[in-house]
């Protein structure tokens, strides 16, 4: 398993997401969002925006195989700065 942190940014968070479920949505292997006490299935669309989306949120990729994925969900994944 594969957890990354992820922020929908940018003025319309419809198109974020809409982009975001259809990259998830390839893979074979489950990816769920959690928000606190609530987990979604990530190709879920209705069950993204079910969520508190100006929050981050952690992703969680149900495969340690997931590089490709990672690098097309660059734009969505929360980068913390090294110190």
């Amino acid at each position: 398993m594969t957890a990354k942190k992820i922020k929908f940014t940018g003025r319309d968070a419809i198109e974020s997401v809409k982009g975001f479920v259809s990259i998830v949505s390839k893979c074979k292997y489950d990816i769920d969002i959690v928000s606190g006490r609530y987990v979604v299935d990530a190709k879920s669309i209705m069950g993204l925006f079910s969520l508190d989306l100006s929050t981050e949120l952690a992703l969680m990729i149900h495969s340690d195989d997931c590089d490709e994925l990672i690098a097309e969900l660059e734009d969505y994944i929360v980068q913390r700065p090294t110190i």
